[in-house]
C-alpha cells in the first residue's frame, strides 16, 4: 500500500481463486473446491490500472463486479463544479460494483487510488452461476447485506459523533481490514490523501490535518506523510468507548 508499493506483474496477479490469499475475504468463501473452479473459469484477470485511472464512470452500463486484488480503489459522486464526494475506500479483496445492479448502470467513479489489479467477475455468468451454486447465491447475499449495514452504519457516525470520533473509527476500520488482510494492523501506509479522507468523513481538510498532529502529540500514532503507525491501538479504540461502534465495517465493500 501507499508510495512505496512496487508495480503489479502481470503474471503476480494471473492466480487461480482456490489459490489466492484473499479467498477468504471474496466470493470463494464458503464455497466447495469445485464450485470454486466454476467460478475460476467465469472470472476475467485484466491488465493492472494505473493510478488515476477510472475503472468506471455514472451512467456506465453495468457489466460486471469488481474485486480488488492489489492496490486500492476509491468510489465518488462528483458535484457540477467538480468537487468529489468520496462514498467509500476499497482495499484487496473487497468488491465493487453492487449498487449499481438495482439500476443496471453505475452511479459513480471509481478510480484506482494507485497501481491496482482487480478480478472482473461478468454479472451475467455470476447469476447464471449462482442458481447452479447455493453457496455462490448465499454469498451474493450476505455481500448485499453487508453494503446495506456498512451503509447505515456510516450514516451513523457522520450524524452522531465528533470529529476525533470520525478519524479514529477510519483508522480502527484500516486497522481491522489490513489485520484481517494478513498485514500489519498498526504500521501501514495510506492510499488516500488527507482530502479524500475529509470527503469521506464529511470533515475540512485542515480539520483532517489538525487531528493526525494531535493524535502524534497524544502519542497514539507516529505519522510521516503516508505512513502511520499506531502506536497505542486501545488508547484509539477509548475515543470510541461512547459511540456505537462503526468502524467494523466503515466501508461500503468491507
Amino acid at each position: 500500500m501507499g508510495e512505496k508499493s512496487k508495480v503489479v506483474s502481470i503474471d503476480g496477479i494471473k492466480v487461480a481463486c482456490a489459490n489466492c490469499s484473499l479467498a477468504t475475504l471474496c466470493l470463494p468463501y464458503g464455497l466447495e473446491s469445485q464450485d470454486v473452479e466454476r467460478l475460476e473459469n467465469i472470472v476475467k484477470r485484466n491488465k493492472p490500472i494505473q493510478r488515476g485511472q477510472l475503472l468506471y464512470g455514472p451512467g456506465d452500463h453495468f457489466r460486471s463486479l469488481y474485486v480488488v486484488k492489489t492496490g486500492a480503489v476509491k468510489t465518488f459522486t462528483q458535484t457540477p463544479a467538480g468537487d468529489e464526494h468520496v462514498i467509500g475506500f476499497h482495499l484487496p479483496g473487497e468488491i465493487l460494483g453492487l449498487d449499481a445492479i438495482q439500476d443496471n448502470q453505475h452511479g459513480c467513479f471509481a478510480k484506482a487510488l494507485e497501481t491496482t489489479a482487480v478480478c472482473e467477475l461478468p454479472f451475467e455468468k455470476l447469476e447464471h452461476l449462482a442458481t447452479a451454486i447455493p453457496g455462490l447465491q448465499h454469498q451474493m447475499l450476505r455481500l448485499l447485506s453487508r453494503e446495506v449495514s456498512a451503509e447505515a452504519n456510516m450514516i451513523s457516525l457522520l450524524n452522531n459523533s465528533t470529529a476525533e470520533e470520525r478519524l479514529a473509527s477510519f483508522l480502527l476500520s484500516l486497522s481491522e481490514r489490513f489485520r484481517r488482510r494478513g498485514f500489519s494492523p498498526t504500521d501501514f501506509f495510506l492510499a488516500m490523501s488527507r482530502q479524500d479522507i475529509g470527503s469521506y468523513l464529511g470533515l475540512a481538510l485542515e480539520t483532517v490535518s489538525r487531528l493526525f498532529t494531535r493524535f502524534q502529540e497524544q502519542g497514539i500514532l507516529e505519522v510521516d506523510r503516508k505512513h502511520v503507525k499506531i502506536k497505542d491501538l486501545e488508547h484509539l479504540k477509548q475515543l470510541l468507548r461512547h459511540h456505537t461502534p462503526c468502524h467494523a465495517s466503515l466501508n461500503r465493500s468491507s
